[in-house]
């Protein structure tokens, strides 16, 4: 990318998606190699009236060399300052920009034991920053930046500058930022998903029933009073931010207990570091029965595995075939992409932000009403392009809401 570029995704990551306001405190996490894209963050952040600018970097290398060399009793330690770090930013109600360009791979052949109690570990010290994020009591956004063994994954046959440049403009293009004035696209992009979200909102399904030739025949039951989300949503002050940059799914909460069928993923699934291939499961009042996996199923066992919301489903979300990242054709072999380019589900732990009035609950109410509690959420991608997608009112009455793995409305 072009210094220019890179100032254009940039001021999307800022304006758009963290939102940034004047006298904001804003809290950025990297990877150390994505060290200039980060001052470039942070000038765009200043510039839009940040009071502050913190850093929290990462290094997948020393990361990978904890989990091969560390003693074994570390990945089941507490990290008590680390709660009280993000306590500290979130209750100067600071915006969280986060980066990502890790290898999909950079975990390959590290115990899945360890990986698994380090998930629970660190699941269990930013219970409270999470639930702060999933309820958008804070702002918080996600970019994608190409790194050479993530560009060498998506590109394998290219020469290594060639396979970083073409991811490059791969998320430029499907983030909005290569056109003349992307704050504008963004905009544009943002009103666009109203209409679907009142509609689905309004209609008030019972149920959606999936299905296509892959194997998937699946019933998922609504949560009772769920609302539909996508693209620009609220905070709790009333800011608009997306936290996805790029975002194409809309998306509500199952009712814990009312998914049943069988679900055929149709893209791999980078989780933590490994890639999990070829893999389906079966539900039966909601809760995951069986399972299997081509490759790495070890991995996905450990995931289901957690703790006990790990095994529902905390959220479902509608993508067309036709998005714009599914037309670039390219696997990202990254979920903040993939799951923008073909219908998904997520294991784990559901948004408070798809149940209407969720304000003001108490934790213990949310989840008498169905919505699902974990200490993961991870989404998997199930879409095709002959999706069928059936809509199921309390009444009894079906309609079309995918033909084709497309919207018929």
């Amino acid at each position: 990318m072009t210094g220019e570029e890179l100032k254009k995704l940039a001021k999307v990551f800022v304006r758009v998606g963290g939102a940034v306001q004047p006298g904001d405190v804003v809290v950025i996490a990297c990877d150390t190699q994505d060290a200039p894209f980060a001052r470039i963050v942070s000038e765009v952040a200043y510039d839009a009236g940040a009071k502050n600018v913190v850093y929290k970097w990462d290094d997948e290398e020393c990361s990978r060399m904890r989990f091969l060399r560390a003693k074994d009793e570390v990945f089941d330690e507490s990290n008590d300052w680390l709660a009280e770090y993000f306590k500290y930013y979130d209750d100067q109600d600071a915006v969280y920009l986060n980066i990502i360009s890790n290898d999909p791979d950079f975990l390959a052949g590290v115990d899945p034991d360890r990986i698994g109690r380090g998930t629970v570990s660190r699941g269990k010290t930013l219970v409270k920053h999470r639930e702060n994020t999933m309820s958008n009591k804070v702002r918080w956004s996600i970019v994608g930046l190409p790194s050479p063994r993530w560009a060498a994954k998506v590109f394998p046959t290219l020469p290594l500058n060639e396979a970083v440049e073409r991811l490059g403009e791969a998320i430029l293009k499907v983030s909005r930022a290569q056109v003349a004035d992307p704050i504008r696209a963004w905009e544009e992009h943002n009103n666009n998903f109203k209409q679907r979200v009142e509609y689905l909102t309004k209609k008030n399904f019972k149920s959606l029933k999936f299905k296509n030739k892959l194997g998937t025949d699946l019933e998922v039951r609504l949560l009772p009073g769920h609302q539909w989300v996508g693209g620009r949503e609220s905070s709790s002050g009333g800011r608009g931010f997306n936290p996805n940059i790029p975002t194409e799914e809309i998306f509500t909460a199952p009712y814990k207990f009312g998914v049943n069928g069988r679900v055929v993923a149709s893209l791999p699934l980078s989780l933590y570091g490994n890639l999990i291939e070829g893999f389906e499961f079966t539900f039966e009042n909601g809760k995951v029965v069986d399972f299997k996996a081509e490759k790495n199923e070890e991995n996905l066992k450990k995931l289901i595995e957690t703790d006990e919301g790990s095994k529902y489903l905390g959220e479902v979300a509608l993508v067309p075939i036709d998005s714009p990242i599914s037309r670039e054709g390219v696997l990202f072999y990254e979920t903040l992409f993939d799951e923008n380019a073909a219908c998904h589900l997520a294991l784990g732990k559901g948004y408070a932000i798809n149940l209407k009035d969720s304000d003001g609950m108490t934790k213990e109410e949310i989840a008498a009403v169905g919505l699902n509690d974990s200490l993961v959420h991870i989404d998997f991608m199930f879409g095709t392009e002959d999706m069928s997608i059936i809509g199921i009112e309390y009444d009894g009455t079906e309609s079309d809401v995918f033909v084709n793995g497309l919207f018929v409305f």
